[in-house]
């Protein structure tokens, strides 16, 4: 059974008009889970920006310029997503590139928590924009930024956590 969207009940027709959607995130460094969750979500979207934030209260490995360069180059032949970044409320920056999703990837229960509650501010600021959650792949629930700096900074092997572009930064910025 195919309904219309004059059937549906919805305002929005979501189907004559292109979505874009925002993958924020620190991305420092990005892992093989944020690359399965940017891949995934350019099958869904037309287009993904993943918003590299500037977040100053965090110490990153990598400037923000050397993560957008890692992201531009693994996503390098996928026009539909694009790298850039932003500071300040995530919600302005939705609102500036006329975006209606944002995206959030989920790893474990407890993840849920926290993001249900930002997305529950995220809609009051902003209530046509919505928030879309994916579960991370199996192979990847484990892995996080912090795990793979942890790891790298005692020596241990990152190889199947990241890109090896990015394995290979890794390596630089400790120089083993």
């Amino acid at each position: 059974m195919s309904s219309s969207p004059s059937s549906s009940g919805s305002d929005r027709d979501l189907s004559s008009r292109n979505t874009l959607a925002v993958f924020p995130g620190s991305f420092d460094p990005v892992t093989v889970g944020h690359i399965d969750l940017i891949e995934r979500s350019s099958e869904v979207f037309d287009k993904v920006i993943v918003a590299v934030a500037c977040n100053q209260e965090k110490t990153p490995l990598f400037t923000v310029a050397e993560r957008i360069e890692m992201i531009d180059s693994i996503f390098a032949d996928n026009p539909r997503i694009e790298v850039e970044t932003f500071q300040g409320l995530l919600i302005d920056y939705l609102i500036k590139r006329d975006a209606h999703v944002i995206i959030r990837g989920l790893r474990a229960v407890s993840d849920f928590e926290y993001e249900f509650q930002m997305a529950l501010m995220n809609r009051k600021l902003a209530p046509g924009i919505e928030t879309f959650f994916m579960t991370s792949s199996a192979l990847y629930t484990y892995v996080s930024s912090r795990i793979v700096k942890e790891l790298a900074s005692l020596g241990g092997d990152v190889s199947d956590l990241v890109h090896p572009l990015v394995e290979k930064k890794i390596k630089a910025k400790y120089d083993r």
